[in-house]
């Protein structure tokens, strides 16, 4: 897995933090300096936490489990969006939907509605209503699609979630922390990193800074993912081989029998 360069991070302003009195004292160890009223966030330490985040997250994807992402400030829903689908993995990226994690069984519920609904339009059950209950239900399924969409094949709870901006995303955060679920979260120096699993200390204000962190976690997700893929391969090719194995081992136990049975046969006479 490829490390995450200094330089990039540098040139995407991951080092910028908050203004000095908007800032939160449990981020001093991952602050390098102030200048000019900001804290500047020490990027040898962003570096690490980075490939220890994309490490764990390799191993989940691995096993076959599921990230789920969240980002719903403005700066970052659309590059979030972007990289999760990217990877085949669910987000969310408008309104948090409060209960989504502890009160997950509410949540398919709605996602089934949504599926119910594009089934009674495609087979024409709708066609016979008057266009104001038509317009109201395609305005119901725009607003659960809206919501909703992108967690529509999320059939179980993720095994972990991955945040940006922990301070806007707190409710998220708090249901996952209650289920037991790991969190990883872009953290800036304004956030309380208590309770994160997996600190990642950065600008979570700038486009290119988020979409630098999540390039590199998002590829060690698909490196997993193929290894995933790669091992399964394997595993099959060594089932075939061994059943093509079972019949000759049971051919050859047939002759040595026979032979033996031919060898007993004069003794017998």
């Amino acid at each position: 897995m490829a490390r995450t360069n200094f330089e990039t991070l540098l040139q995407a302003g991951c080092h910028f933090g908050h203004l000095k009195r908007k800032w939160n004292p449990a981020m001093a160890p991952y602050i390098f300096m102030e200048r000019n009223g900001i804290h500047i966030i020490d990027l040898h330490k962003t570096v690490a936490k980075i490939d220890e985040a994309a490490e764990e997250l390799k191993k989940i994807a691995k096993q076959g489990k599921r990230v789920l992402f969240v980002a719903t400030k403005k700066q970052a829903k659309q590059v979030v969006a972007e990289k999760a689908a990217s990877i085949n993995m669910p987000y969310v990226a408008e309104r948090w939907p409060g209960g989504m994690l502890t009160n997950f069984p509410t949540i398919r519920k709605a996602v089934k509605k949504m599926a119910n609904i594009d089934k009674l339009t495609s087979d024409g059950t709708y066609s016979n209503l008057s266009k104001r209950e038509i317009l109201q239900i395609t305005r119901q399924r725009a607003k659960l699609e809206k919501n909703l969409g992108s967690i529509a094949d999320l059939t179980r709870l993720p095994a972990a979630l991955f945040v940006v901006d922990v301070c806007k995303e707190h409710i998220a955060v708090r249901e996952a922390q209650r289920l037991g679920i790991p969190v990883f979260g872009i953290v800036d120096t304004n956030s309380n990193p208590n309770g994160i699993d997996y600190i990642i200390p950065a600008n979570d204000d700038a486009n290119k800074s988020i979409e630098v962190i999540l390039d590199a976690c998002c590829a060690a997700i698909a490196e997993g993912v193929e290894e995933r893929k790669a091992e399964k391969v394997d595993a099959e090719a060594a089932g075939e081989a061994g059943e093509e194995k079972a019949p000759r081992k049971r051919a050859s136990k047939a002759r040595v029998e026979k032979t033996e049975e031919a060898a007993e046969a004069p003794a017998e006479a």
